[in-house]
């Protein structure tokens, strides 16, 4: 190791000092060849240095993304050591490398801020068995080779022509909304990266000394901001915070922090070791709790290597507007971004539900997640705007598109004081016909924009976000008091509470081991309530205590059949009965209802005539289960729209069966957002609507501006003669009975 550093630390151009490492490698692991392969712009892996290979094969061999051992390693992001590699399946013979000698290969990845950008490789002629340690050794290697390798791909970059100014369009990416809105500014990378002269340790004592003060300077940062910035967050964001903080003080990885000190390594680089360890983890879980509470520990690393690092290695943003640009953020790094200036957010994160998304929200940054290579697509510095009302990235815009920001900014602004004229009016239709429009909301701070939206009320609160962001199940007292707190602040207006919708992407790994091949499809909502019937009576009993004397309403998620409801609703009144013998207190008006996210139920609503107070339509997983589309796979997810003939004519269905069996209708869910599709709900008698905050106002001006009636009869004419263009023809028969749609 001692060698290596020297090399490392040498000046000189980076080539040769490659070949100075391979034969050093190759002399220290006694291995017969030592090779290293970069990572292309085009995703191949081109051979940039070796020992014992032939020398004529440098810059000419290269492996495709999923081609060979080399390929599977960079492409699984793991190490590989076999005995016998032309055995393996995916061997990939090149001849001109003269590699026929070799059996024994093993291969590890060279990783820079999460990525693959690169592949370490030693072979022996004899076959044999690589030891756990020499796995661990050559790791660190890697670890220590990925800055020089990096400066590779900063010479291809600093040949090419800037393009960062604005006027040289980069180009645009696409994502999923976390916080809607719209922002513009320099990009700012997050990218916390080690300076490879701090990986060895030259004194272990003092190491283990600095490590130690850093842990102490990372747990009091934290405390810090929960004292300071707690308070303002609201109480969702603030259990995150509260979680987090729980695992900075989590004494197990501060220990394995100190084992790798204790083996050499510095303080900086026993840190990176344990967060590449993370991601890898991160990477391969399946639940996405589990995914959320491994990033949360890599945040932590991050942290801690800025701290090790200095002033210089903190968060940088400029005084003018910034956009901040990550593959993933956690709760902490974002506030600490946050509280310096940001204009908007893009990460490649694509979890809605993340703790970096819940903080966007409590904030108001416009912030879009999920964008495939984001963090290879802008370079610091790139001029960006954020267009999270149409859930768009445009890098490096051009003087014409940075135009129409500027007027859609305005247009904005213009908009907002319309609808918030419109705020204490009805949303009443031309024709008289009244619709309430309602608030979707999960976290308690969701709250705060129901006046500013003028909705009528809750329509959907999700409860299972309390669970979702704690590390232990939610005390019976915990959950009487957010939704007594929910109550209060809604002031009189309905609630409508959804209960436990777990199970699918929502998974609390204390419960739930199970992992299914599909887990839309399985043991999940009121199947996993009813299968643990302890936790789902604590949340009903929690529900009828925070109501008390005054109205309750409460609806079941994800009913396939009249018996989970009735089940359901069994457990609900004797939970009822159960508090009145002991309080002396009943809620005054009990409404219960189920939501229709299955087609089965739509089949079976008659047998429920009398005992259903309400029907919500839960559009998002009706849609992914109606059509057979995957909502959360973004090459179908758009595919399928809920303007279409089948969708339409099944809900008018709905509709009307309700109709006859007595069944108020309502809807919930991101189709109600758009005034077309809330013509449509409307017009087949569905008379509440729910959605975001950010919506009710378009909507209303929409419902107020058309003749109901006349889109009606326009609407069940289209459907039994649909075109082509099915969207369009029903957008031509709303304007044709006065419709106002903004950007129709």
């Amino acid at each position: 190791m001692n060698s290596l550093r020297q090399v490392m630390a040498e000046d000189g151009e980076t080539r040769s000092r490659l070949d100075q490492v391979v034969h050093l490698i190759a002399s220290t692991m006694v291995a017969d060849v030592c090779s290293i392969y970069h990572r292309e712009a085009d995703g191949t892996l081109l051979l940039i240095a070796t020992e014992g290979l032939k020398p004529e094969a440098v810059n000419k061999t290269r492996m495709g993304s999923t081609e060979g051992l080399v390929g599977y390693v960079a492409r699984t992001a793991e190490p590989i050591a076999i005995e016998d590699a032309p055995r393996h399946p995916a061997f990939s013979y090149r001849p001109e490398t003269g590699e026929d000698p070799f059996h024994a290969f093993l291969g590890v990845p060279i990783l820079r801020t999460g990525g693959v950008i690169g592949v370490l490789v030693v072979q022996n002629r004899t076959e044999r068995s690589y030891r756990d340690e020499e796995v661990e050794t050559l790791q660190t290697i890697a670890m220590v080779l990925a800055e020089i390798v990096h400066r590779i791909s900063e010479d291809q970059l600093s040949a090419q022509p800037d393009r960062r100014a604005r006027g040289q369009n980069g180009g645009n990416l696409r994502g999923r909304i976390f916080c809607e809105g719209l922002g513009y500014g320099r990009a700012v990378l997050h990218d916390p990266v080690v300076p490879a002269a701090r990986f060895f340790a030259a004194d272990q004592k003092e190491e283990a000394l600095r490590l130690e003060q850093g842990l102490k300077d990372l747990r009091a940062s934290i405390d810090r901001m929960m004292l300071i910035d707690g308070a303002a967050l609201g109480e969702d964001p603030r259990d995150v915070m509260e979680a987090y903080r729980l695992l900075a003080h989590d004494t197990s990885w501060a220990e394995k922090l100190q084992e790798g000190v204790r083996s050499g390594l510095s303080a900086e680089a026993s840190v990176d070791r344990a967060r590449r360890e993370h991601r890898a983890k991160m990477q391969a879980a399946r639940d996405p709790y589990l995914r959320e509470r491994l990033h949360d520990l890599e945040d932590l690393d991050n942290r801690l290597l800025r701290i090790l690092g200095g002033d210089e290695n903190k968060p940088q943003i400029t005084s003018e507007s910034s956009v901040l640009v990550a593959r993933r953020l956690g709760p902490a790094e974002l506030l600490e971004y946050a509280k310096l200036g940001l204009k908007g957010i893009l990460m490649e994160e694509a979890a809605a539900s993340s703790h970096a998304a819940i903080v966007a929200r409590a904030l108001s940054i416009p912030a879009i997640g999920g964008i495939e290579g984001l963090t290879t697509l802008i370079e610091q510095g790139d001029y960006v705007i954020v267009d999270a009302e149409q859930g768009q990235a445009h890098i490096r815009p051009d003087d014409a598109v940075y135009d129409a920001y500027k007027s859609r900014v305005a247009l904005r602004s213009e908009r907002q004081a319309i609808y918030a004229s419109l705020r204490g009016l009805p949303a009443e239709t031309k024709d008289g016909k009244t619709v309430s429009l309602m608030l979707n909301a999960g976290l308690d701070l969701d709250l705060d924009m129901m006046d500013q939206a003028g909705a009528d009320g809750v329509g959907l609160f999700r409860t299972e976000f309390q669970f979702l962001v704690s590390e232990t199940l939610p005390r019976l007292e915990d959950q009487i008091a957010l939704y007594r707190r929910v109550l209060d602040r809604a002031g009189g207006r309905p609630v409508i509470f959804r209960t436990l919708d777990l199970g699918g992407d929502k998974v609390l790994p204390i419960l739930n081991q199970l992992r299914e091949e599909n887990p839309a499809l399985g043991w999940r909502s009121i199947r996993f309530a009813l299968d643990h019937k302890g936790l789902f009576r604590r949340q009903l009993r929690a529900l009828v205590r925070a109501a008390g004397e005054g109205a309750l309403t409460v609806m079941f998620p994800m009913v396939t059949t009249p018996e989970e409801f009735r089940e359901a609703r069994a457990l609900l009144e004797e939970e009822v009965v159960w508090t009145l013998k002991r309080t002396g207190r009943k809620p005054s008006k009990l409404e219960i209802g189920v939501m229709l996210e299955t087609p089965a139920l739509a089949f079976a609503l008659p047998d429920l005539a009398g005992e259903v107070d309400f029907l919500s339509v839960g559009t998002n997983d009706l849609l992914q289960f109606f059509f057979a589309a995957d909502r959360m796979t973004p090459s179908v997810s758009d595919r399928y729209a809920l303007i279409s003939p089948s969708a339409l004519r099944f809900l008018r269905m709905v509709a009307e069966t309700c109709q006859t069996a007595g069944i108020r209708l309502s809807v919930c869910g991101e189709a109600t957002a758009t005034p077309l599709a809330a013509f449509c709900f409307a017009a087949f008698g569905y008379t509440s609507l729910s959605m975001s905050a950010s919506s009710i106002g378009p909507v209303k001006q929409a419902l107020r501006s058309i003749d109901l009636a006349g889109f009606r009869r326009g609407l069940d004419q289209a459907l039994n003669e649909p075109n082509g263009a099915f969207r369009n023809q029903v957008l031509r028969i709303a304007l044709e009975h006065g419709a106002d749609i903004p950007d129709a």
